[in-house]
């Protein structure tokens, strides 16, 4: 408790928005490790439930269409995520009565998810976003990094090396040209799924770079079997 608020955490591994049964498996769980930070960084109370705690009458999802931001790039690529993330975070609100909410920029495009959800259902929710956390060597911080092996995070990096190239030639070099040279970086230790440069806010693709209008770089890579993503902000 701090000046009158109390802070929770959530840690919920949400079946609904896994497109793959495996890939739900074989998340890292280490919630030792979590509630050891968490008491570390003073957090009041953490919130651990089980699937069935949450989905009480069996998994429901409900369905949303927020256009671009919910139907591109991770909506593309992985159908149903959103409407997943979606149920999971408007309960998660509901039960904590939360006045405060914060993401990591990692997920970018779901923070733009958030975002809408509590602007389309006018939840008395303050959305914050959180500065990726990063490896000395670049790459993102994430629970899907304990699968890779030295090798492979090593070879991760190239994506925060791809998008530093972005970031210092986007005013020099026409976006086709960069997205395929970035690409071509990423590719020779990954496998590219989507590398993309849109406006910050609605998440559509640009064709030039106006110094004047925030966009970001948007990042899904395989490294063996583990897929990854990452962003930009320029």
């Amino acid at each position: 408790m701090d000046d009158g608020h109390l802070t929770i955490c959530s840690i919920f591994v949400n079946p609904s928005q896994f497109n793959q049964s495996s890939d739900f498996e074989l998340y890292p769980r280490i919630p030792e490790l979590d509630l050891q930070l968490l008491s570390k960084h003073g957090c009041d109370v953490v919130f651990m439930p089980d699937v069935t705690e949450i989905y009480t009458n069996g998994i429901v999802v409900q369905k949303h269409d927020f256009g671009a931001i919910t139907h591109s790039l991770e909506g593309v690529e992985r159908p149903g995520h959103f409407d997943g993330v979606i149920t999971i975070v408007k309960k998660l609100f509901e039960l904590s009565d939360a006045d405060h909410a914060y993401f990591g920029q990692k997920d970018y495009q779901q923070c733009m998810v958030v975002n809408k959800l509590i602007t389309h259902y006018k939840l008395p929710v303050v959305l914050h976003i959180i500065p990726t956390t990063r490896e000395k060597s670049g790459l993102a911080m994430s629970s899907r990094n304990l699968r890779l092996n030295e090798k492979q995070q090593n070879d991760a990096v190239v994506i925060f090396q791809a998008m530093q190239f972005i970031n210092q030639h986007i005013t020099r070099m026409e976006i086709p040209k960069l997205l395929d040279e970035a690409v071509r970086m990423i590719n020779q230790k990954l496998k590219t799924e989507y590398l993309v440069i849109a406006d910050a806010e609605s998440l559509q693709p640009v064709s030039e770079y106006n110094i004047h209008n925030k966009v970001v770089v948007l990042v899904a890579a395989w490294c063996g079997d583990v897929r990854l993503i990452d962003n930009l902000v320029i």
